[in-house]
């Protein structure tokens, strides 16, 4: 998969995050949006990728499903995020799992934390929003020697004829600069944006899962998303709300849906 905003016109960038706005989305995101499944973070403790103990920064965590999951494991973690409702959202999230993690507002590219303060980075289902070079010279910086980085994705899978491809269908009828459709869970591009910064022994991994969504739960996840409440007016959003509530009751009637989703990470190293 080639960078997939690249060679894009800014109304294509707008519609693919530039301009985005998540903290408008913060209620749909912190209660619809499905974070990284258990196995994900099973994967990173069995491979001993992350280990309890350690300290961890998350780039771009939103509502801090990929904080939440390192802090449970035992991880001193501090997320940052330039969208306070966001952070707002995550710091109650983790009052109800009974973890506590640091959150700072700030962009990845220059999270004004202390250099070499990490053992482990990571940016879960954010890193095509930021300056990619600038992130990954961040990511060096924060970095201990020996430290690692985990970039990973969360993606659902349009298939033919599934609930993924029509509603993509329906996001560029009203957005149709998006660029989010298509997808296929795999960032080959990153892998080049770590090596240039310096990080070595790369590694990648990903599994496909069925994620359940009710039919309220999904048209609160694609409200959530880049192409839909985060870039277009609330009379917008709520016309595309009522078109997907139809589509879903024509087309995919059984309220439990069963959405394929393929998590996909790389991971590195910061020469010792």
């Amino acid at each position: 998969m080639t960078d997939p905003t690249q060679n894009l016109d800014t109304g294509a960038l707008r519609a693919f995050g530039r301009d985005v706005d998540f903290g408008r989305t913060a209620t749909d995101y912190a209660t619809h949006r499905a974070g990284f499944p258990l196995a994900f973070f099973d994967l990173l403790a069995e491979r001993g990728w992350a280990s309890p103990g350690q300290t961890a920064i998350d780039l771009g965590c939103g509502t801090g499903t990929v904080a939440r999951g390192l802090a449970a494991r035992g991880l001193q973690v501090t997320g940052i995020d330039p969208a306070q409702p966001l952070l707002d959202e995550a710091a109650r999230l983790d009052t109800a799992a009974d973890v506590e993690i640091t959150y700072k507002m700030g962009r990845a590219e220059a999270t004004g934390l202390a250099a070499t303060s990490a053992d482990l980075v990571t940016a879960g289902q954010c890193w095509h929003w930021f300056d990619r070079a600038a992130a990954a010279a961040e990511v060096v910086r924060l970095l201990r020697p020996g430290g690692r980085v985990v970039i990973a994705h969360f993606d659902w899978l349009p298939l033919p004829g599934n609930v993924v491809a029509a509603t993509e269908a329906l996001i560029l009828h009203y957005t149709p600069g998006w660029a989010g459709a298509g997808g296929t869970g795999l960032y080959p591009a990153w892998l080049t944006d770590l090596s240039s910064a310096g990080v070595t022994a790369l590694e990648t991994a990903s599994f496909d899962v069925l994620q359940p969504y009710t039919h309220t739960a999904w048209r609160g996840r694609i409200r959530a998303s880049a192409g839909v409440a985060a870039s277009l007016d609330a009379e917008a959003t709520a016309r595309f709300d009522a078109g997907l509530a139809a589509l879903l009751a024509r087309d995919f009637p059984d309220d439990t849906l069963q959405v394929p989703h393929r998590v996909w990470l790389v991971t590195g190293l910061l020469k010792s």
